[in-house]
């Protein structure tokens, strides 16, 4: 350059350089951290939650503390979920607000560490099959993880792992970009040097959470005893310990939003060493292909299949019933919507489920009823179901919100509680009358028979009860109102359809007699 030394030169491109750069600082975790759990819109009330398939979402928020320095910095928020919603992402307490703000896409596996490192030096480390013996050598390099590596040595080129000998790679350091942990990045811009707390909140995927019910039936069936749990699930990679935990309950209108999950494959390398393909006995070419992917790094990463999950708090049922809980999650209004806040901070662990109990009532009035829809003008025969009916009030001790989610229902035979039925309930108000659905009672079965020698369309129906005490049954005719008349009765209605009630003694019969002006 005329008129300017080339030292001087870049003395001034390296200032500049250095002027440019962007100082970086890491937050390594939350000092407190706040976990709201949303459920599945989308799956069915009586549908267990299967914690390898998550729907449900969380508002996650955290509290930080850092150290910015003056001028421009990236600063990154180490351990947040897996799962985030980048766009969702809001940073408040920083000066001077955010500049940018970034989902880190690579995280820290063999794969991207390997992808990560192409053109760099390595260490090769081999074990001689014969006596043990580990050499190393210096290696680069040259392609990256798509099915097979090319390494340059001081020898030329080859392919990793197909020497036939136990090898792997050993790395210097971790390429930068990289991230150990799920990472969100922010640009930001501070006039001077300042401490401030930070909160960061996000929506993240991967959760999801329901209520499990368990009544005790008293021994002349008019009362249960009901507890509920909260059924926590998380199905992130990121554990929040000592979390602030609640869970909503209600409908929210809330959009699919895509996220884009951050790279990290599993590392796959294929190699045939000295021989084909045909040349390997089906059961040792078993073998190596089970083995693509042992290629070992340095790398702190522990990835979990969905056979791993862990699940914490979960005990028999027949404990469930018979212990008492250690705290009760209080139920909030927010809205329209109901929130059940955990009054104890508690670990929200990666890949796990978690119970805590929300509900306690003893000695709820409830009366069981047997029913079945019928076609009357049908010859057939089935099984009635068995009904819990209770209202949802102060009378009936009951008088809360209750969230949808699964009952099982228990009575005590011979000092034992024992299963006689599972269901579902919807979520009910305070006021509303709850009808759950228990099951087939195969003792108590309907039949529909034309009757011999009758008027036409005149049918007799037969309930049979082989239980050993009396069962109250109630049948719903799919029929219009005024097509059906019945001998010596009056019926009744129940959802605008004609309704039939009687109590069935116990090993004994009843029966009605009705006939049809013209067949359904």
């Amino acid at each position: 350059m005329p008129g300017r030394s080339p030292l001087l030169f870049l003395c001034l491109a390296f200032t500049s350089a250095a002027a440019d750069a962007q100082t970086i600082v890491t937050s390594a975790g939350p000092d407190r951290v706040a976990v709201t759990l949303y459920r599945d819109p989308d799956r069915a009330v009586g549908d267990a939650v299967d914690p390898r398939w998550l729907n449900g979402f969380a508002l996650l928020s955290e509290t930080r503390r850092v150290t910015l320095p003056a001028g421009e910095t990236e600063l990154r928020f180490e351990g947040v979920a897996g799962g985030i919603v980048p766009q969702s992402a809001i940073v408040t307490g920083l000066p001077d607000g955010v500049v940018e703000r970034n989902r880190d896409a690579y995280l820290l596996s063999p794969e991207s560490l390997l992808d990560r490192s192409l053109g760099r030096l390595v260490h090769l480390r081999r074990t001689s099959r014969a006596n043990g013996a580990v050499t190393e050598q210096d290696a680069v390099i040259r392609t990256g993880a798509d099915g097979a590596v090319v390494v340059q040595t001081a020898a030329g080129y080859e392919a990793l792992r197909c020497t036939g000998l136990p090898e792997m790679a050993v790395y210097d350091g971790v390429p930068p970009g990289l991230a150990a942990r799920p990472t969100l990045s922010v640009r930001t811009r501070s006039s001077h040097p300042v401490s401030a707390t930070v909160t960061l909140s996000y929506l993240s995927t991967g959760f999801d959470w329901q209520a499990n019910y368990v009544a005790r039936l008293s021994p002349d069936g008019a009362h249960v005893d009901l507890f509920a749990w909260l059924v926590l699930a998380s199905g992130d990679e990121t554990s929040f310990a000592d979390a602030e935990t609640q869970a909503v309950a209600g409908r929210l209108n809330r959009e699919h939003v895509e996220r884009d999950a951050p790279a990290q494959r599993a590392l796959q390398l294929r190699c045939w060493p000295q021989a084909t393909t045909s040349d390997i006995p089906l059961e040792e070419l078993a073998r190596r292909r089970a083995d693509e992917g042992g290629f070992m790094a340095v790398s702190p990463v522990t990835v979990l299949n969905s056979a791993e999950i862990r699940l914490q708090g979960q005990t028999r049922t027949e404990d469930l019933i018979n212990s008492l809980p250690e705290m009760m999650a209080r139920q909030e209004n927010l809205g329209d919507l109901k929130l059940y806040r955990i009054p104890e901070p508690v670990t929200v662990a990666a890949r796990s489920l978690k119970q805590v109990a929300f509900l306690e009532r003893s000695g709820v009035p409830v009366q069981i009823v047997h029913r079945r829809d019928i076609d009357p003008g049908d010859d057939d025969a089935d099984a009635s179901h068995i009904f819990l009916l209770t209202r949802n009030r102060p009378e009936e001790q009951l008088g809360v919100a209750l969230p949808g989610g699964r009952v099982q229902l228990f009575r005590d035979e011979g000092g034992r509680s024992l299963l006689i039925g599972e269901g579902e309930v919807r979520d009910h108000a305070v006021g509303q009358e709850v009808e759950i659905d228990i099951g087939e009672a195969p003792g108590v079965i309907s039949r529909v028979t034309a009757v011999p020698g009758g008027r036409r369309r005149e049918y007799l129906l037969t309930v049979t009860n082989d239980q050993s005490y009396p069962v109250r049954f109630e049948a719903t005719f799919r029929t219009l109102p005024g097509n059906m008349r019945a001998r010596d009765v009056e019926l009744g209605r129940r959802n605008g359809l004609p309704a039939w009630a009687a109590t069935v003694p116990a090993n004994g019969r009843a029966t009605l007699r009705y006939r049809l002006r013209r067949e359904d």
